[in-house]
């Protein structure tokens, strides 16, 4: 694998950046995050039909541009800079999970084009990703369960749904609208992601999946959500930096004092080992599907514990003004603490990939 950022990645980055400095401002991001849908539906829009983001991954034969991880996490470390309001993340989830199952091609077109948003549901009330933990059950089409910590969920279209049928788990389609669905949004400490408690009654559903699928979608978003973690801590280091340099104390920029320096250098270390580990999971997505469960824990684990850091020390190097709610960094710290338990906490990740190296005792 070639761990190396390509000209038209970077062309992609600059882009973007381009595009979320003007959409995406930290006063559209307070806006949108005291609204129920939390995103902006122009915006979703220009995303899909100006720089066709939710198609990028999707093959061209449904509609995409046939790009890959790779190019998502280009996006995403840009979305993780501006703290992008958008129902991306679990859009695209929903269609890793999609590609990498059997019957349900047919839906990936509506995501390319923006027209469909839609959610993968893994996780109940127990809080676990784990595939095996699924207690949601489908008889005769219909689903029974409950569903927690669903992102996007009262906004989405399309759910699918990890379900049990005898002893097999699966992954099904259901339409949001359809009989028997009740979602509920749920208060969350990072105001800029939605998450919703869905319940089933006798819902219709359709097997479009396997287990292997949703644990490819799942692997496939521990990856794109480091990719956001790295562009936060990214963002909390230079705005650091930057504010290093102009606050004075003692007649001389703080950042001249050498206990700032070494804060500041240990960020710089704990960020750049982040994008190592993207890059190394990106590419593993792409080029080397067998190391992608072992790349994607590692990715999510380091980079959660990463963004976390870096963005307690932004608060604390800012001093006063850091603590204040008006200042951005509480953003991207309430962004770094939900982000850490979404797909799975940094500790079960590290669990994870001790139990696929074969550890003794690994859970």
């Amino acid at each position: 694998m070639e761990l190396v950022v390509t000209e038209e990645q970077r062309e992609l980055r600059d882009a973007l950046r381009r595009f979320f400095a003007d959409r995406s401002p930290s006063a559209e991001v307070r806006r949108l995050m005291e609204t129920a849908e939390g995103h902006d539906p122009k915006m979703w829009a220009q995303m899909a039909e100006q720089l066709g983001l939710q198609g990028l991954a999707i093959p061209e034969e449904h509609g995409g541009a046939g790009f890959g991880v790779r190019e998502l996490a280009v996006v995403f470390e840009e979305m993780g800079r501006a703290v992008v309001c958008a129902p991306f993340l679990a859009t695209i989830t929903a269609a890793a999970a999609l590609q990498a199952g059997d019957g349900g091609h047919d839906l990936l077109p509506g995501i390319a084009d923006g027209s469909t948003i839609a959610t993968l549901a893994v996780a109940e009330d127990a809080g676990s990703w784990d595939v095996d933990a699924v207690e949601a059950r489908v008889e005769g089409g219909v689903l029974s369960g409950t569903k927690s910590f669903v992102l996007d969920g009262c906004l989405a279209g399309l759910l699918l749904v990890a379900a049990r049928d005898g002893d097999e788990v699966g992954l099904y389609a259901v339409d949001a609208g359809a009989e028997g669905v009740t979602r509920t949004a749920v208060p969350t400490l990072d105001q800029t992601r939605k998450l919703a408690r869905i319940e089933f009654a006798g819902t219709p559903a359709r097997k479009v999946g396997g287990a292997d699928a949703i644990r490819h979608a799942l692997d496939v978003a521990a990856v794109v959500l480091a990719a956001e973690q790295l562009g936060g801590a990214q963002r909390t280091l230079d705005m650091t930096v930057e504010y290093a340099k102009v606050r004075h104390q003692f007649g001389r920029p703080i950042g001249s004092f050498q206990a700032i320096k070494h804060r500041c250098a240990d960020m710089f270390v704990l960020v750049e080992s982040a994008r190592s580990a993207v890059l190394n999971a990106s590419a593993a997505a792409d080029e080397a599907p067998e190391e992608l469960p072992h790349a994607a824990a590692l990715a999510k684990a380091y980079c959660s514990d990463a963004f976390f850091h870096t963005a307690g020390e932004a608060i604390q190097l800012h001093g006063g003004i850091g603590f204040t709610w008006e200042h951005d960094a509480h953003l991207y710290f309430k962004r770094a603490q939900g982000s850490r338990q979404l797909f799975g906490s940094p500790d079960a990740h590290r669990e994870r990939l001790a139990a696929l190296a074969g550890i003794t005792g690994a859970a």
